[in-house]
């Protein structure tokens, strides 16, 4: 069986679509949690960094300054981890954002303070 140029493409356009889609849904979590926090007296906000090599990591600010890694979005799989440290998440995967079902409930219930990141 070979692989043609068309048939390659179009499976680039579709991890692509994935990488694009987790990174969409790894920002609208962060919306969710800004808006959790909103009633709070501090400032709170959250915010999606890219730079590992194998996960998103969501950081929490408190009044301006990073404070610590909120969760950890595996960049492949669209799978969210609670942390474990500040270089890598606890084992045993908490929601998957690809699933349409875990991920209506994560925009819908997400804390500021993370307690949906415990194990269910």
């Amino acid at each position: 069986m070979t692989t043609t140029f068309t048939d390659f493409a179009a499976q680039q356009d579709a991890r692509n679509t994935i990488h694009l889609n987790i990174v969409k849904y790894g920002l609208m979590l962060c919306d969710a949690l800004t808006a959790n926090a909103s009633y709070l007296t501090r400032n709170y906000g959250f915010e999606l960094d890219s730079s590992g090599r194998k996960y998103h990591k969501i950081h929490m600010y408190i009044n301006g300054r990073r404070d610590s890694i909120h969760a950890f979005i595996d960049k492949k799989t669209g799978e969210v981890y609670k942390p474990a440290s500040v270089k890598g998440p606890a084992k045993g995967v908490r929601y998957d954002l690809r699933l349409i079902q875990d991920r209506e409930w994560l925009l819908e219930n997400a804390d500021w303070a993370g307690s949906y990141l415990y194990a269910r």
